[in-house]
């Protein structure tokens, strides 16, 4: 779905879920040769689904990173 191309890192932990959304950037020559992005994570607790709101700041921030190839947040 809206989330494909993101790749997810997950850690659960204290009773909370936390997730890294990456990018692979391949052979990207402005980041010294191929690259994991770290766009955005979150945090919640376990068996609870994430909101709406963080895929769609993880969407926004992949956005701004293919224009500027930065995320300033």
């Amino acid at each position: 779905g809206e989330m494909a191309g993101f790749y997810e890192v997950p850690v659960t932990g204290a009773g909370m879920n936390h997730r890294l959304f990456c990018l692979l950037e391949r052979d990207a020559a402005d980041l010294g040769g191929s690259s994991i992005i770290v766009i955005d994570g979150l945090s919640k607790p376990k068996r609870s689904a994430a909101k709406s709101r963080d895929y769609r700041r993880a969407l926004a921030l992949r956005s701004e990173f293919h224009r500027r190839r930065t995320v300033l947040d």
